[in-house]
Order: C-alpha cells, then sequence, then structure tokens
C-alpha cells in the first residue's frame, strides 16, 4: 500500500475533481473537469480514465473513492441527484470499476467531505462535528462518535434539504424553502434577484452579467451596502438552521467548507451570532463554527480516498 495511492473523485453540479492521494492525505497528483460538459457519467468515467493514463498513473491505483450528490454508500448508485444533470439511478460504482477494475467506493459528496475534515482537517481533534459544504447546493456530513452517520438507507444528513422558509424558494428537489435555496452559492445569487432592499438599485451587482456568490462577497469588502445585506442574510438563515440542527447530534462544532466558506471575511462570525441568538439553551456557547482547514485541497477527495484506505486497513 505504500507504494499506491486512491483515486479520490469529487462529482460537483459544476466540476468534477479528482486526485491520488496517500494514506498520509499527500495530493500527488489532481485535475478538474466541467461536469455539465459531459451528457452521460460514462464520457466523464472515460476523460478521467484518458487523463490518467496520459499522465502515467494509471498503475499507481490501489482503488477508487468517489463522492457525489446523492451518492448510496450501500448501493454505489446516485439516485435522483437534483443538481447534476445526469437523472434517475446511475450505478455509478460499478462504472468505474468496469473501467478501471478496480474497487470503488461511492458515497454522498458532504459525507466524503466530513471524513477528509476528520482526518486530515479541522476536526481532528474532535469526533462529533458536522460538516456543512457551501458549494452549487447545501450539503451535511454528520459525524457521531468518529462514526460517519448513514441511516438505514445512506441518505442520512440531508440539512440542505431540511426547509427553513414556509412556500419559500423552489428547490432542486422540487420542494420550497429548502436551506439550500438560500445559503448555497446558488442561493447567495438568487438573492441578488430576489431580496428587497432600497440599496438594490444603486449595486454593482445588478450590472454583472452573470454575477456569483464570489462577486457579492468581493463587493461586500467593498462596502457595498446591498451585498453586504445579502450577507447578512445568508449568515441569518444558516446561523437560524444551524441552532436548530444542534437537537439532532448536539455536535462539538459545525465545520464549513467550500465556495464563499472560505472567504476572508467574517460570514463565519455571522454565522455564530445567528446561531447563538436561536439556540437552545442548553447547547449555548458549546458548539464552534469552524472554517475547513482544506480550502487549499479538496476535501471530497481526500476524504473518499481516505475511506478507502480506512475500510482497507481495517480489513
Amino acid at each position: 500500500m505504500t507504494h499506491h495511492y486512491a483515486l479520490g473523485i469529487d462529482i460537483g453540479g459544476t466540476s468534477t475533481e479528482f486526485g491520488l492521494v496517500s494514506k498520509d492525505g499527500e495530493i500527488i497528483y489532481e485535475c478538474d473537469f466541467p461536469t455539465r460538459n459531459f451528457s452521460t457519467p460514462e464520457l466523464l468515467i472515460d476523460a478521467i480514465y484518458a487523463d490518467l493514463n496520459q499522465s502515467g498513473h494509471l498503475d499507481k491505483i490501489l482503488g477508487i473513492g468517489v463522492g457525489a450528490p446523492n451518492g448510496n454508500y450501500f448501493t454505489g448508485n446516485i439516485e435522483y441527484a437534483p443538481n447534476l444533470i445526469w437523472k434517475g439511478i446511475i450505478p455509478l460504482a460499478q462504472l468505474f470499476e468496469n473501467k478501471f477494475h478496480k474497487p470503488t467506493l461511492l458515497t454522498n459528496d458532504a459525507n466524503a467531505a466530513a471524513m477528509g475534515e476528520m482526518i486530515f482537517g479541522n476536526a481532528r481533534d474532535i469526533k462529533d462535528f458536522v460538516s456543512i459544504t457551501l458549494g452549487t447546493g447545501v450539503g451535511s456530513g454528520v459525524i457521531v462518535d468518529g462514526k460517519l452517520v448513514y441511516g438505514h438507507d445512506a441518505f442520512a444528513g440531508e440539512y440542505g434539504h431540511i426547509r427553513v422558509v414556509p412556500n419559500g424558494r423552489l428547490c432542486g428537489c422540487k420542494r420550497n424553502g429548502c436551506l439550500e435555496t438560500y445559503c448555497s452559492s446558488t442561493g447567495v445569487v438568487k438573492s441578488i434577484h430576489e431580496l428587497d432592499s432600497e440599496n438594490k438599485s444603486f449595486s454593482p451587482l445588478l450590472s454583472i452579467q452573470n454575477p456569483t456568490a464570489k462577486d457579492v462577497f468581493d463587493w461586500g469588502d467593498k462596502g457595498d451596502l446591498f451585498a453586504l445585506e445579502i450577507i447578512e442574510y445568508t449568515a441569518q438563515i444558516l446561523g437560524s438552521a444551524l441552532a436548530d440542527f444542534a437537537c439532532f447530534s448536539s455536535p462539538k462544532a459545525y465545520v464549513l467548507f467550500g465556495g464563499y466558506a472560505q472567504h476572508k471575511g467574517n460570514f463565519a462570525t455571522k454565522v455564530k451570532k445567528y446561531m447563538e441568538e436561536n439556540m437552545l439553551v442548553i447547547y449555548k456557547d458549546k458548539i464552534d463554527i469552524r472554517i475547513s482547514s482544506l480550502h487549499d485541497k479538496n476535501a471530497a477527495v481526500l476524504g473518499t480516498a481516505a475511506h478507502l484506505f480506512w475500510n482497507a486497513l481495517k480489513k
């Protein structure tokens, strides 16, 4: 095993990132592709295979770990992922095994990120925490006593699809008011168009053709009042939601990962403020808001690889 690596793959709604990872968390090679460029999962798998073959890394792969939205750890299938262009049930682990002839583990992308945080990242000192990934969607990985919570069907921990605003924004899951529709990077962009504000008409955000969450936070740094309102609004909804979610597993920390969570501003401080304001008294001042220490790496790539190594070592 010391001469081989796990291939960790993070399939997101926007991009797919993959890398070769040692059991110590060293990424020796990484690459990425736009997920939406591939009309079928088979085409994406072919592209990953071709890249690794061309770069001379195929013979180094011990096994494959894949993190994907709605990835079912028990079945190896992606099941009805709202943020992917591939619909229905996709036997992804089997497709990778057919192509690479290597054992493949599939898990939810947020679960993979949680594993990365626990083994390599900012949660190495705790055994009870929840990772919150803020990307195209909102994902969560729940760790209790050092173990991922899967539930009976591998779909535990879908915090992004807990409804936080009655009759709110339409979500990709076809319901209304999910946390994802407000606190994902996509949700932040929606707030540009949907949030009422007297400062809105004066904001440079409205002149950007395809604004991003990064634009909102960048203009917030520059003092744009409407951008600052959006940031405050997002922190308020997320902080309030995290206060409610504490009742489920009483975590020692929430670890925020991805996109604007890594922004240099004080977003995490704002989230903490609103979380404490809405917290049940028995949980007050007990739960940290941490920022992922893997922002310069890919937590889900590390997590899927770590999960693979973890299982191999136990066997």
